[in-house]
């Protein structure tokens, strides 16, 4: 039995769910932020497959694309992290329900 271009897809649905899951149920932002970053790790990984396993004129341009989608995520992981540094400062909490930040 080898593995397929359909493993790696319902394996990379199975992480997308899970990061969905994650962002939408915490309250904390940096579980929201780990599940975030993990349906950026989902995407890559099925535009990784599928740039392997179709067959295109261009077989790196997955590999590339991944490669600017990683470099997108950590930039965005570094400004939500610092964002959620600031935000505790301030408030002194990272949950989601008790940050207000219109209200003073």
């Amino acid at each position: 039995m080898s593995v397929g271009l359909e493993h790696f897809l319902v394996l990379s649905a199975l992480l997308f769910g899970v990061g969905l899951f994650m962002a939408l149920a915490k309250r904390n932002i940096v579980g929201i932020l780990m599940g975030i970053e993990l349906m950026f790790n989902a995407v890559n990984l099925s535009l990784v497959a599928f740039a392997r396993f179709l067959e295109a004129a261009e077989r790196l341009s997955g590999q590339v694309f991944v490669v600017f989608s990683i470099t997108v995520a950590a930039a965005e992981a570094a400004v939500a992290l610092a964002l959620a540094v600031a935000i505790y400062r301030r408030r002194e909490s990272v949950d989601v329900d008790r940050i207000n930040l219109l209200r003073w």
